[in-house]
């Protein structure tokens, strides 16, 4: 076994090393924004046609499903951001061979997994769509969707995964196209299975499990080809547990987040439902859509700036490593900011893009007000969270995944409510925010610090 091979030249990827840190974030995270942009508005898109063409029992049956489909999405993430992460430091070490491997294996558990959640799924999938709130008049519609979706979510799992594997070996256009092939075929797909072919929400899964079929085979075709810095070839699949740990322990952070996210969205509108009632929980249904656009946004950066970061980390090339970091984090923050000073101040403009009902139109306004003046320094945590992760540092990175909606938000959910009823809810997310800021930059100022003193990270222990 070839331990340390040296990787043949190839411009996407040596120049990680060479090229201007700005000219490299700005060609690798573009992109990525783009891609997560489009996925975005594509999921929009989708629930307008489920809307138009079913009706509002179905939208509702299909609310009930994305807690499903964010468990799906957390296993795809677990191992698709921690492969990713792992072969941009062992490129940056030049070990083709354990990069390699690492894909062999990320193919190997994303499927192995796959069968399993999906086995269990729908064994007992009334079940699961009962706990998470299906009623009589939803169950059968969010039984329908996922019923067809749920051969598709494997398909969705190998291609994301592995999407974001060939971002990391130096491919930042072809995974921008990936995405645009998902979304472009269910937008063209969606309203012909459902209005046309009169399949209703049975054809919006139909529509989805067919566009993301079209996808994975964009994304295998590429590692098919014996020109990929990494592709497909026999020795690669055999599963090593020092590589399963590594990718497990990297990809943990952003999982976390999404097996998180259900929990927590329960508790803030059990807060809302108790102090401000059904209209208060519109409030936060429009408060986190407009939120969550922005943070996909700075999530592209670091899709996009994660391969730098870990392929100069790997080659000891701190200095750049530093530099992506910054200016990443820069943007990162404008981006927030930007969002932050459009809620704070001109609050009705996002509103009554949802909604033309006065009265969720104010709650609204003044629960964005309240609830985003800190909104403007989250991008830094979330650039640094992509920092610790792309350098291999698990705990860290789960660490600041979870400071700002779990270790911060749940208790401040739980104890300001108490004392200032609805404002309290509202005045939690801005006051978590704060208390992750404090906490973020004390780590990264640190790590930078360790960094200073070191002269090469400690290379892979396989490969």
């Amino acid at each position: 076994m070839e331990n340390n091979q040296q990787i043949k030249t190839n411009t996407d990827v040596s120049e990680l090393a060479t090229r201007p840190i700005g000219r490299l974030l700005w060609e690798y995270s573009l992109p990525a924004v783009i891609g997560m942009v489009v996925m975005s508005l594509y999921n929009v898109i989708d629930r307008i046609f489920i809307g138009r063409g079913v009706g509002p029992e179905a939208i509702a049956g299909l609310a009930i499903t994305f807690p499903v489909m964010n468990l799906s999405a957390a296993i795809g993430v677990l191992i698709g951001a921690g492969a990713s992460a792992r072969v941009s430091i062992l490129l940056g070490q030049d070990n083709l061979a354990g990069a390699q491997r690492v894909l062999g294996n990320s193919v190997v558990l994303i499927i192995a997994n796959a069968l399993v959640y999906i086995s269990l799924f729908a064994i007992f999938l009334d079940d699961i769509l009962r706990a998470f709130g299906a009623s009589d008049v939803t169950l059968p519609y969010a039984r329908d969707f996922m019923l067809y979706l749920l051969p598709g979510m494997m398909v969705m799992n190998i291609m994301y995964s592995l999407n974001n594997v060939m971002r990391a070996s130096g491919y930042p256009k072809a995974a921008m196209i990936t995405m645009f092939i998902g979304a472009g075929c269910n937008v063209i797909l969606a309203p012909i299975f459902i209005f046309v072919l009169n399949m209703g929400i049975k054809g919006a899964a139909i529509a989805t499990d067919i566009s993301m079929t079209v996808g994975m085979a964009f994304v295998l075709a590429h590692f098919c080809r014996k020109d990929s810095v990494l592709h497909f070839k026999r020795g690669i699949y055999r599963l090593d547990w020092k590589i399963i740990v590594s990718i497990i322990g990297i990809g943990a952070a952003p999982s976390i987040v999404n097996f998180c996210a259900s929990a927590i969205n329960t508790i803030i509108n059990h807060a809302l439902y108790t102090y401000g009632g059904d209209v208060a929980v519109g409030a936060v249904g429009i408060f986190s859509t407009y939120t969550s656009l922005l943070c996909m946004v700075v999530v592209g950066i670091c899709q996009g700036i994660q391969p730098i970061l870990g392929y100069n980390y790997g080659a000891g090339r701190y200095d750049r490593m530093k530099r992506a970091f910054w200016l990443s984090a820069a943007a990162g923050t404008l981006v927030t900011s930007i969002g932050a000073c459009v809620s704070v101040f001109w609050p009705e403009v996002i509103a009554r893009a949802f909604t033309v009902d006065p009265e969720l139109i104010n709650a609204t306004c003044k629960g964005l007000r309240t609830a985003t003046v800190s909104f403007w320094i989250v991008g830094f945590p979330i650039i640094a969270t992509t920092l610790f992760q792309s350098i291999g540092m698990a705990g860290k990175s789960i660490f600041l995944s979870l400071i700002r909606q779990v270790i911060f938000l749940i208790p401040l959910l739980l104890i300001l409510p108490e004392h200032f009823g609805l404002e309290g809810v509202w005045a939690a997310f801005p006051t978590s925010d704060a208390m992750c800021i404090i906490t973020t930059v004390i780590m990264v100022i640190w790590q930078m610090r360790v960094l200073n003193k070191q002269t090469h990270p400690l290379k892979a222990s396989f490969g």
